[in-house]
């Protein structure tokens, strides 16, 4: 009897700590995280106080046929590729952006990924990427969780980061070390 009161108990242990561990590294099969971001507009402080002014004179005087035109943001793309399936199936663009700002963005457009639990985006230094399980990818950067597996959205790139020593944009599975997809980053 007291022998199947411990097996009764080790079943239940097992589902209480089993079903949400389960959940967690199952459900993004069939979950799907849409994301609509903009694409970032930063303007340098004296653009936007020409704007301003601009807008001000115009709004003062609406009927009046401005001279001036409204100042434009520069933006630069620096690199872009596409991306390719790796151990899961993905599609889209990876664009590095240097914004007027000078701050540089990785904008992921017309993305799709199959979905996992705690996907990151990573920069590489090396292209192709390597199909591998379980191991790190050497001089790898973080820049943050995948915001979503389907649709456009930005990542911010640490402005001390020299981008000529990274290849390719990863999407990759933390708990499993996997590597999703991937994109070259192709210089402009």
């Amino acid at each position: 009897m007291k022998n199947r009161n411990l097996l009764y108990l080790g079943i239940a242990l097992a589902v209480i700590v089993g079903l949400p561990i389960a959940y967690y590294l199952l459900s993004p099969l069939w979950i799907n995280v849409e994301v609509d971001e903009s694409f970032p507009t930063a303007m340098p402080a004296e653009v936007s106080a020409q704007a301003t002014k601009t807008m001000s004179t115009a709004m003062a005087e609406p009927t009046k046929m401005m001279e001036e035109a409204m100042p434009e943001a520069e933006m630069k793309l620096l690199a872009q590729g596409s991306f390719y399936d790796l151990f899961h199936a993905g599609s889209g663009q990876a664009l590095v952006y240097q914004l007027a700002d000078g701050s540089r963005i990785l904008r992921l457009q017309d993305f799709e990924v199959d979905n996992g639990p705690d996907l990151r985006v990573y920069l590489v230094p090396n292209d192709p990427v390597a199909t591998s399980v379980g191991v790190d990818i050497p001089g790898a950067v973080d820049l943050g969780e995948l915001k979503g597996n389907i649709g456009d959205q930005n990542y911010d790139i640490p402005a001390d980061l020299d981008l000529s020593q990274f290849k390719s944009v990863v999407i990759w599975c933390e708990p499993f070390k996997v590597t999703f997809i991937a994109a070259p980053l192709v210089v402009q």
